[in-house]
This record gives structure tokens, C-alpha cells and sequence, in this order.
């Protein structure tokens, strides 16, 4: 299965939050459900303008030493790549639109680049 490397609490806010787009750069043609990785890099800075943006959108966020970094923390099924979105969490160039998250038990995984295959079994319930 397909999974991306998103930096908490971003990745919280997708699978908890109700966080409908995740911010890029770049389009993607892929389409469906794919493994939501929390990236292990995460600054006190960065929690901070994340938890201070997400306030702005009514969402309370876990203390930054109760987020899990660093492996799969669930999926979201990914509808569309635009150039603009309407939502409120969107401040990107380019919007991935999001729907159906679904939280799953921690998977300690190292992360990568852009999509990347995760074997079935290493998510497996």
C-alpha cells in the first residue's frame, strides 16, 4: 500500500482533526487510500504555528510529547490533486483533497520521499 510522510501534528490533524487537504508542491495522479506516516522530525516551532493555526480552526491538538512521530499512525483515502482548495487548512501550491480518514495502532516505520510501498503485513490489524 501506498503511504506519505506528513509532519506531526499535521498527520494528527488528518487522521484526528478533520484536516480535508494536505499542503504540497507538487500534483500527484494517485488515487485512493494510503497509509498516513508521521514523520519523526518535528521542532518546537513547527508544533507551535501548527497548534496555533489549528485553534484558528477549532481543532485542539495533543501535547507535543503525546504525538507519535516516526511510523504509520492510520489512512485517508485521497479523492484529488488540485491547484487550489476551499478548505481552511489548505495554504499551499498545490491541495491533495482528503476523505475518510481512518486512525490505526502505531507502526514504528522509517519514512521517505514523495509516495512510498508499504508491505501489507508490516500494517496488517
Amino acid at each position: 500500500m501506498k503511504a506519505l510522510s506528513i509532519r506531526q501534528p499535521w498527520a494528527w490533524l488528518i487522521i484526528h482533526g478533520g484536516k480535508d487537504v494536505e499542503n504540497r508542491s507538487w500534483h500527484t495522479k494517485h488515487r485512493g487510500r494510503f497509509l498516513v506516516h508521521a514523520a519523526k522530525g518535528m521542532t518546537k516551532h513547527e508544533y507551535q504555528a501548527a497548534r496555533d493555526y489549528a485553534r484558528e480552526c477549532g481543532v485542539e491538538i495533543p501535547a507535543l510529547r503525546d504525538l507519535e512521530c516516526g511510523g504509520i499512525i492510520g489512512s485517508v483515502f485521497l479523492a484529488d490533486s488540485r491547484d487550489t482548495s476551499k478548505s481552511p487548512w489548505y495554504m499551499g501550491e498545490k491541495a491533495f483533497l482528503l476523505v475518510d480518514p481512518q486512525p490505526l495502532p502505531f507502526v514504528p516505520l522509517k519514512g521517505r520521499l514523495n509516495f512510498f510501498e508499504v508491505s501489507d503485513e508490516r500494517v496488517a490489524p
